[in-house]
């Protein structure tokens, strides 16, 4: 599924955070949106799923400008997507197998076996096994991640929007859930949009990366095009993120 942004504005109070964005989300390829610290890029994210509607512009997926849906027609609209948040924001209350099986119940009517069929595929999916009695409480970092994007990919979505999915993990779990990412872009065939400021990840893992800046996008393109670039602005964001000593 093809995700189009037309000239989106979205103000807070005075802070306008995204001004006349334009951005193309190609279908079955892995889009990075890169961009500093409270520049927008989660605000961004939520527009793109419909959890904030912008002040004018479309948001187009698969041809259907969500921003004009209500709220029944966004809900229907949102069993194409997974996401995984940052934190994975599993229910502490609940098993990793309740978790996983939360948006089953909300959208599928299915009977016992087959739910705990489908997340033991989903685990199975992210690398887990034997885990479905566990609490999140039980888990690393790194396996609540796997957690969550298996509960992401329960629903078989289209798109799958990762926001930052590697923050406060070591770098040999960054790697892992790096790997993660690319196989599951190939194995399902999603869309997948990732929210990043891990530069050497975004290098790993993009199609296309799309560079937010002031609240519009400055530099679009492959890895390649995004490395040749004489933006001076993503220049300094690149260098800085690559070299610690100058940040």
């Amino acid at each position: 599924m093809k995700i189009t942004l037309e000239n989106i504005s979205k103000s807070f109070g005075r802070q306008k955070v995204l001004d006349e964005l334009n951005l193309t989300l190609e279908s079955k390829k892995i889009t990075v949106i890169i961009g500093q610290s409270g520049g927008g890029k989660s605000v961004l994210l939520k527009h793109i799923i419909g959890l904030v509607k912008p002040d004018s512009g479309r948001i187009l997926v698969d041809g259907i400008d969500i921003s004009t849906l209500n709220e029944a027609e966004l809900n229907e609209t949102r069993k194409y997507f997974g996401m995984l948040f940052q934190d994975a924001a599993l229910f502490d209350s609940m098993t990793v197998g309740e978790n996983v099986a939360f948006p089953l119940k909300e959208h599928r009517q299915l009977s016992k076996k087959e739910m705990k069929q489908i997340v033991t595929e989903k685990l199975l999916q992210v690398g887990l096994t034997d885990i479905t009695e566990k609490m999140p409480s039980e888990l690393s970092g790194g396996m609540r991640k796997r957690v969550g994007l298996a509960r992401a990919l329960a629903l078989d979505p289209k798109i799958i929007l990762f926001d930052e999915p590697t923050t406060g993990l070591d770098p040999i779990m960054c790697d892992a859930i790096d790997r993660l990412i690319v196989e599951t872009q190939q194995n399902t065939g999603s869309t997948c949009v990732v929210i990043s400021h891990d530069i050497e990840s975004t290098f790993k893992i993009a199609h296309k990366i799309a560079m937010l800046y002031k609240g519009k996008i400055i530099a679009y393109g492959t890895p390649e095009d995004i490395r040749s670039s004489n933006n001076p602005a993503l220049r300094q964001f690149v260098e800085c993120k690559f070299n610690p000593d100058t940040v």
